[in-house]
């Protein structure tokens, strides 16, 4: 039992190492087929040894929670942490049907790979983003507020710009507050734009100001970067 444990939950050994790469390999197959699974005009041929393949993943990916939660010193605290859900909802959608393919969740479970790799220097530099969000917690606080604040404004305006001409399209403030999300983050989809000279002008300076939405987190995490580096290495 105690060389099984060691087998699973290390991989200082050969043995842990092949077990870890296998599972890893089986997930990359999992999910390769679930993506080639959703290409058009499958052959019924195609469709079955896919299906063949979800099965053979599912049944290895079964004994290997068990395997998992029989060797966990503490079951509960195991089913219940980030990897445990993560491992058993990679499995839960075969058995349960539901109208929501959750198969690529299946994707999560490659952070297992670094700590399989031991990549010592991966953790420093999570610890390192950590930090930072940390050091920065007030400033995006406020600045998050101060977006939301000014998206409400902003679907206010265009809605006061275009409603007569287009009650279609800016029918109420939240067809405004969805134009707004679109224009502040300057994604700008197309799909709902003003025709009025007030809506065009009123887009240019919401335009402007969308640059500085998406610009000034990056320089407050940037900086906030630079000193958890410092805090971090010293």
């Amino acid at each position: 039992m105690e060389k099984l444990r060691h087998i699973v939950n290390s991989n200082d050994t050969v043995e842990g190492k092949i077990f870890d790469w296998v599972i890893q390999l089986v997930i990359l197959i999992s999910l390769i087929s679930f993506s080639l699974d959703t290409l058009p005009n499958l052959s019924i041929k195609s469709k079955t040894l896919l299906y063949y393949v979800e099965v053979t993943t599912v049944v290895i990916f079964c004994t290997e929670y068990l395997l998992r939660l029989i060797c966990a010193p503490k079951k509960v605290k195991f089913i219940f942490s980030f990897y445990g859900l993560i491992d058993l909802i990679a499995i839960v959608p075969f058995f349960v049907t539901t109208g929501l393919d959750l198969r690529s969740i299946r994707a999560l479970r490659f952070m297992r790979l670094f700590r399989t790799l031991k990549f010592v220097r991966y953790n420093s530099a999570l610890q390192r983003i950590f930090t930072a969000l940390r050091l920065a917690r007030e400033e995006f606080i406020l600045f998050f507020s101060l977006t939301c604040i000014l998206l409400f404004i902003s679907a206010v305006g265009i809605y006061y710009f275009e409603n007569h001409a287009q009650p279609e399209n800016f029918s109420s403030i939240f067809d405004g507050l969805w134009w707004a999300v679109a224009t502040l983050t300057t994604v700008g989809y197309g799909d709902i734009y003003p025709v009025t000279i007030g809506g065009k002008i009123f887009t240019f300076f919401i335009l402007m100001i969308g640059l500085g939405i998406v610009a000034v987190p990056a320089a407050i995490f940037s900086s906030a970067l630079s000193k958890a580096r410092e805090i971090v290495n010293n």
